[in-house]
């Protein structure tokens, strides 16, 4: 089976989340993508519990289809193999503070005068320039700079409120992983490699496209809604009998049939607080609360049902252990089982892009630290006798070849 990137080559030394989230879906598409860990502790995630037999199931989910060598970067030594192996590579991704490559001597300058055509990609919490350049930038400071945390959780509580995922670092991740591959078909057409710089501050920021359209339209400033939209209404989630229920009748045609066929309250559209949107808009809390009223009736599934004879987007609003039993999921084959070597058989995230030509795919689990430190030193023309050499020094490293049992 051909795959979208096989052939091209990925060396990561990125960590967390950000980076790796970026290249576990190259991998997917095929690239041949080796994760560069520092020694002796390689990437920060594989801290993170739960562990099953020693291995972190964050970690082993986060990092599929990946290869591993466990590298010395501070040492000259390593910093020579790593040029080494870089001078074969088309993609380059970290995720240091800026300056931190610079002084390992891995930069993109470095690897450029060694491969004119490679993509290099950098991702930080606020990018290479700018006066926050050199402040070190995690996810939640990242979602707090970019208006986030401001924004969530529900009216009249001030309390700032995180996003419930990573969603700067999924935002980077993603950003950088569109940019490589537009920087890939560039050089594809014209042998131009090129350095890209991603911000998580950035990344989120972009993501804010209604919230940015109010604020410079006239400058209403986004304040937590819930889970109610903005701009339109109903568009959110009402209690139930037993639980809760999302309702998508944002415009006029589907507030009809809501009305009509829903909860059957055709005297609704007549209602002078709910004849038009902006009505509808100015008496939210009244609609909300004429709405819960009727569906307290019945349980969640009723009205799924009859949202979905009616015509009108709804769902269940699900605890996540439901969504990983949920039947739509399960035929979306978005919970698959693989084998890890450590973790045994374990179930992880499917594929979301559904490729008619060129399907993703998940070819191996994630690797244990520096599982593939000889097999990647091979590739890159080192004798036998260099990499026991290298071993022998502790310029490189292998868990299970340490006695570690992998890890």
């Amino acid at each position: 089976m051909v795959l979208p990137l096989d052939g091209v080559k990925v060396l990561d030394f990125s960590r967390f989340l950000s980076g790796p989230y970026c290249t576990s879906v190259l991998a997917d598409m095929g690239a041949e993508v080796t994760k560069v860990e520092r020694y002796p502790d390689g990437d920060d995630a594989r801290r993170l519990e739960p562990k099953v037999n020693g291995a972190s199931y964050p970690f082993a989910t986060a990092n599929r289809n990946k290869r591993s060598i466990c590298l010395d970067l501070k040492s000259d030594e390593g910093r020579r193999v790593f040029l080494r192996i870089a001078n074969d590579a088309d993609v380059i991704i970290e995720n240091f503070r800026p300056g931190v490559t610079s002084r390992l001597g891995v930069d993109y300058e470095t690897v450029k005068k060694l491969n004119e055509g490679i993509i290099y990609c950098s991702i930080t919490g606020f990018g290479q320039t700018g006066p926050y350049a050199l402040r070190a930038g995690f996810d939640i400071i990242a979602q707090g700079v970019s208006g986030f945390m401001r924004i969530n959780g529900h009216p009249g509580d001030e309390k700032p409120a995180k996003v419930g995922i990573a969603i700067n670092d999924i935002a980077a991740g993603a950003t950088a992983l569109y940019s490589i591959l537009g920087a890939y078909i560039h050089r594809l057409k014209t042998g131009e490699g090129q350095y890209i710089d991603i911000s998580l501050v950035d990344s989120g920021l972009a993501w804010t496209i209604w919230e940015a359209g109010a604020y410079f339209g006239n400058g209403e400033m986004p304040a937590p809604a819930g889970s109610r939209h903005r701009r339109t209404t109903p568009y959110q989630a009402y209690r139930t009998g037993d639980g809760y229920v999302t309702v998508g009748a944002n415009n006029d045609r589907l507030w009809r049939k809501f009305c009509e066929r829903v909860v059957e309250r055709p005297e609704w559209m007549e209602d002078p607080r709910y004849l038009d949107l902006p009505s509808r808009m100015r008496n939210i809390d009244d609609l909300e609360k004429d709405i819960e009223e009727v569906l307290a009736d019945h349980p969640t599934e009723y009205w799924v049902q009859k949202l979905d004879e009616a015509g009108v987007p709804g769902g269940p609003v699900l605890l996540y252990d439901e969504v990983m039993e949920n039947h739509h999921v399960r035929a979306r084959e978005m919970v698959i089982e693989i084998e890890h070597p450590i973790i045994g058989k374990m179930k992880t995230l499917g594929i979301p892009a559904k490729m008619s030509r060129t399907p993703m795919s998940i070819r191996r689990p994630a690797p244990w630290l520096g599982q593939h430190t000889v097999e990647t030193l091979l590739d890159a023309d080192f004798s036998k006798e260099e990499i026991s050499d290298l071993f022998d020094k502790g310029v490189v490293f292998d868990a299970e070849r340490n006695g570690e049992g992998g890890r």
